[in-house]
């Protein structure tokens, strides 16, 4: 007996440890089988509203179903949202010049209030003559009405038309994006019975040039109603618990680069997303099996994989107004946004560590040989910032970006899958932690300020944007205190039409007008706030 009695510890030690590479292997394999399948050339990218985004999270549910998870959205496991209802362009749509076919939704776009109709005829440069095809330069009308919203003014252009007997208008020299111009589908307009365009800078040279004489022109106009949809898979754990913990990552990615968030916009090849985040999935997935199976019951569990996040944060923020739970019991939100890429020498990224005074308790798990970079701020480019405006707690995990972000590269035999298994353990460790602790209590913290890819600016108004609003302007979704919006007196719920001198439209045109600032300047913002139109003074 005596002989015996000292092996019983190194034997309990040989079983735990061999427990434990069984199950590491067992999450290892869990976590390639996710991301293979998610980023399979199959499901096409994954972009929102699309088949690959539905077999996306049909997958996701199955997985959900087999870890033991209630669902939780409004048809089983899934929630749909709206992501965009308005007019595309339709396969029918034609714009022949002189013989040479130009590309919709490239070279031009139909303004929504175009009729649908086939015309042709012979345009003169500077000569509009009744019955025949309309030739209008925007800048000779662009300055008309300065209180016209941009296509309030092509409008009443078409408008003069139709009155003096034109069949179609062509519009060249505009100085709206093309984005900018696809965003006006989105409106509300009653169809004039001519059809008009909106062209390029490329074509618009063309038309405009000095030594232009004539242009045979053929074109048609069609344009179909649309509505698309996104698609939110929910799971939960009901601990019978006063609070829930809210774990989250996006799942949706770029397909084929359609929304022109590509870094590779010439590449019209599949996205597949392997980091961005079919990474952040698995892991979500994973940890839902290991939180099912434990003895961690002081919180209910809200496992959310979200579609939208590429397109503006679309699907959290949906959830976040539409929750299946109470909000006020939310005790916190955990997002895992590229997890996939864990290198030595950049580490882990955690943002959100001011959004409570508890988190510097719970990070004390952190793994003492993973070099950490620690973030304050409650909002950034990911799914958290939504919970953060409803006053959750909030960590958001990322391993930083790569020369394959938003690339046909993104592909899943680069994933570090040791890397992230060692970052799903860690938010284990912290989430067991929190088992035994009360309620967190939330803290403000500063703004992170959004760009779009290439903007280039010094300065910032100090607002959140609401990315899943697309009737024209921005709309505000937050103000940053002490930031020049506040100073000024801008409110969540306004809608910024105009900085400056310069027409806000969309996000595009938001970066484009603040690239034109710097710091010190003053200038004036024309916001919308209920029906009425307000001009703020501001200063940088």
């Amino acid at each position: 007996m005596k002989k015996s009695t000292w092996l019983l510890p190194l034997l309990l030690a040989t079983v735990t440890v061999q427990a434990q590479k069984k199950a590491d292997r067992k999450a290892l394999n869990n976590l390639q089988s996710h991301i293979n399948y998610l980023a399979a050339d199959n499901l096409e990218g994954r972009r929102t509203g699309t088949a690959g985004e539905q077999l996306a999270a049909a997958y996701i549910a199955a997985q959900m179903k087999q870890a033991g998870l209630q669902p939780k959205g409004d048809d089983g496991y899934l929630q749909t949202f709206l992501v965009r209802e308005g007019k595309d362009i339709d396969a029918a749509t034609t714009l022949d010049i002189n013989h040479k076919q130009y590309t919709p939704g490239t070279h031009f776009i139909p303004l929504p209030f175009s009729a649908a109709k086939r015309v042709k005829g012979e345009i003169i440069p500077n000569v509009n003559e009744p019955e025949n095809i309309w030739l209008i330069d925007v800048a000779d009308f662009i300055g008309s009405n300065p209180h016209a919203k941009p296509l309030e003014r092509y409008q009443q252009q078409v408008k003069e038309a139709v009155k003096d007997q034109a069949t179609g208008v062509i519009f060249f020299n505009g100085k709206e994006t093309p984005s900018e111009v696809r965003q006006w589908l989105n409106e509300n307009t009653t169809p004039l019975s001519i059809p008009a365009i909106w062209t390029n800078d490329e074509l618009g040279k063309l038309l405009g040039a000095e030594d232009a004489n004539s242009f045979v022109v053929n074109m048609e106009v069609a344009l179909k109603p649309t509505k698309r949809t996104g698609t939110n898979v929910i799971g939960y754990i009901d601990n019978g618990a006063d609070k829930t913990i809210i774990i989250g990552a996006h799942y949706d990615h770029l397909g084929y680069g359609e929304d022109h968030n590509s870094l590779a916009p010439n590449d019209k090849a599949i996205h597949n997303g392997a980091d961005d985040n079919a990474s952040g999935t698995a892991a979500l997935l994973e940890l839902a099996r290991m939180i099912k199976g434990s003895k961690l019951r002081n919180n209910n569990y809200l496992f959310t994989a979200f579609s939208g996040e590429e397109l503006g944060l679309f699907g959290s923020k949906f959830l976040t107004e539409h929750s299946p739970i109470d909000l006020k019991q939310a005790n916190f939100m955990i997002n895992m946004d590229m997890v996939g890429r864990l290198d030595a020498t950049k580490g882990l990224q955690i943002g959100g560590i001011g959004t409570s005074p508890t988190w510097s308790t719970l990070l004390q798990v952190a793994p003492k040989n993973l070099k950490i970079t620690y973030d304050s701020s409650g909002t950034g480019p990911s799914d958290h910032t939504s919970f953060y405006r409803k006053e959750v707690p909030v960590l958001f995990f990322f391993t930083g970006s790569h020369a394959d972000y938003h690339k046909p590269t993104d592909d899943a035999d680069k994933i570090n899958y040791e890397g992230e298994l060692s970052i799903i353990r860690f938010i284990y460790d912290l989430i067991a932690q929190a088992n035994d602790q009360p309620k967190l209590a939330f803290t403000k913290t500063r703004e992170v300020q959004q760009a779009t890819a290439g903007a280039r600016f010094s300065v910032t108004l100090g607002i959140m944007p609401d990315y899943t609003y697309t009737k024209g302007g921005i709309r505000v979704d937050g103000v940053s205190e002490g930031k020049a919006a506040q100073k000024a007196g801008l409110a969540t719920g306004d809608i910024i039409l105009q900085l400056g001198t310069l027409n806000i439209s969309d996000m595009e045109s938001y970066m484009k007008a603040l690239a034109s600032f710097k710091k010190g300047d003053k200038t004036t913002v024309k916001i919308k706030r209920g029906n009425i139109e307000k001009t703020l003074p501001v200063q940088f």
